[in-house]
């Protein structure tokens, strides 16, 4: 299957309008900067409940503090993303905090502040500052998308067709020319034509068993896109937060890096705190050493808590509502109780190609949010970066496409009946096996043999039938496969057991298409597609 082969088929409709792909903070932000232009905004799920943005914990990153400093901020970005930040596109997103910020409050978000008004900051691993503007301890992601909904919802220019699953980008010479979807539960197809097509759909973390992340995150933009010829950058670093919440739920609840920032400590099943001998930070050092700490523990029998009961204790419900509950519900009193936490697919630094105004590499076509990759993060994401990119990039899209057709998007019904979407959580199924093949071979702590038998198995799962959502799914996975095979070293969250050192060599960024990534499985697996 070559990328020409994988292409969807050419559109017919005439390109008229704007439509965005995604229904999280990105999506959402990006089409209120639009208004007053007509956008159609098209979301996989009612629009905030299949986004990874509403179960963000901690907030956003943003120099605002006295005694921070753009360049400060700037400095912890470069150093978390181990070696391969793009200084310059950086720069330019932490320069932009600040108005970001300005931005959301102007729609509502209700940061938290203090008596003289001010806004509360909270430190987080990696940071030197306090700079993590949050709402409530940990309902900063909810309280965002409370708000950009109810803005979205009293925006006349914003149409917002939900519960549609984006299968194919429609090409026209070698220009995306809009998107065909598919109701979520029926059979009916629709055919949306598009002068600008924006993706906002989120990350990968749902192609690993253990996440934190929505079904919904499961790689289909990134697929989607490769699939229509997009060049694809840094798939193999995929980030695992450390403290997911470790009860047996898919997904996993988050223990928010706030708590950590707040005093926590990580302990074994002896009560043993073990960060101190692995790094100068102890629990605030970068979070793909806390997660292969952790890691470490759990593999050696020896288990792994978050202990909250001395620097939290009686103040847990009052200051981190959200962790309170997912405790609670599982039996466990966290004032009292230390919580045990897993590393979880989290966040993934690979993605769409883009440049400082969002463009990808294939016309027609932007991106922002966790589908891209900037060079903002690097290896290795510095934490609550990932809120404050989705709103800079979404941002400058707006600004870059004000130029695009601005009549109203049609809705056309494709005459083409579709299976159900299958649950991609149900055990056993094609789903199932790829979510565990992903967190045995690709996961935390990686190897050749391991990688090579991802390659084995996602080649064998191409040639068996499956909807375009898996498709552009298994798309992800394989890139994500690809990259890690290519980069034989390691670096941030691309830990490679039988390559434990960075080497100077590697200190570049990963960019390949879908069939240079085709081929490294290939040589990785010694086959071929069918």
């Amino acid at each position: 299957m070559s990328a020409a082969e994988a292409r969807p088929p050419r559109a017919k409709a005439a390109k008229v309008g704007i439509v965005i792909v995604g229904g999280g903070l990105a999506g959402l932000f990006c089409a209120l900067k639009l208004a007053p232009q007509p956008v159609t905004v098209l979301a996989a799920a009612p629009i905030g409940q299949g986004s990874s943005s509403a179960w963000a914990q901690a907030g956003i990153a943003a120099a605002v503090s006295h005694g921070d400093s753009v360049e400060k901020h700037l400095a912890d970005t470069i150093e978390a993303g181990a070696g391969i930040v793009d200084a310059e596109i950086a720069r330019a997103v932490v320069a932009d905090g600040p108005h970001r910020i300005c931005d959301l409050l102007s729609y509502g978000v209700p940061f938290d502040r203090d008596l003289q008004g001010r806004l509360v900051t909270a430190r987080e691993a990696a940071h030197s500052q306090h700079r993590v503007v949050g709402v409530r301890g940990d309902m900063a992601g909810k309280a965002i998308m409370q708000a950009l909904i109810a803005a979205v919802r009293n925006t006349p220019s914003i149409r917002v067709i939900e519960n549609h699953v984006a299968e194919d980008l429609l090409v026209e010479e070698n220009r995306a020319a809009g998107i065909l979807a598919r109701h979520r539960t029926g059979p009916s197809r629709i055919r949306l034509s598009a002068g600008a097509v924006v993706l906002c759909t989120g990350g990968v973390g749902h192609l690993y068993k253990v996440t934190t992340n929505p079904a919904q995150a499961c790689g289909g933009g990134l697929g989607m896109a490769a699939r229509a010829g997009a060049m694809i950058a840094d798939p193999e670093f995929v980030q695992f937060h450390p403290t997911a919440i470790d009860i047996g739920r898919d997904p996993a609840p988050l223990a928010t890096e706030a708590l950590r920032g707040h005093g926590a400590t990580l302990v074994n099943a002896s009560g043993q705190r073990f960060m101190a001998d692995l790094h100068p930070d102890a629990e605030l050092a970068p979070r793909d050493v806390v997660a292969r700490g952790i890691f470490a523990e759990i593999k050696a029998g020896r288990g792994a808590y978050l202990d909250c009961t001395r620097a939290v204790g009686a103040r847990f419900v009052e200051l981190f509502p959200t962790v309170h509950g997912s405790c609670m519900s599982a039996g466990i009193d966290p004032a009292c109780q230390p919580i045990p936490v897993a590393p979880a697919a989290h966040y993934h630094m690979g993605g769409l190609l883009t440049g400082l105004d969002g463009r990808t590499t294939l016309d027609g076509l932007w991106a922002a949010g966790e589908v891209t990759s900037t060079g903002t993060h690097g290896a290795n994401r510095l934490a609550s970066n990932s809120l404050l990119e989705a709103v800079v990039f979404a941002g400058r899209v707006a600004e870059d496409i004000q130029d695009a057709t601005t009549a109203t998007m049609p809705v056309i019904v494709d005459d083409t009946a579709a299976s159900p979407i299958p649950d991609n959580n149900e055990d056993g199924s094609q789903w199932d096996r790829l979510r565990r093949l992903m967190g045995d071979c690709v996961g935390v702590v990686r190897e050749q043999g391991d990688l090579r038998r991802a390659a084995r198995t996602i080649l064998e799962m191409h040639r068996e039938p499956g909807d375009p959502e898996w498709t552009n799914a298994l798309t992800a996975a394989a890139l994500i496969v690809a990259g890690a095979l290519h980069r034989t070293e390691s670096r941030g969250a691309h830990y490679r057991s039988d390559f434990p050192d960075p080497k100077s060599a590697w200190q570049k960024r990963t960019i390949l298409s879908l069939s240079q990534a085709e081929l490294l499985l290939r040589d990785a697996a010694e086959r071929t597609f069918a």
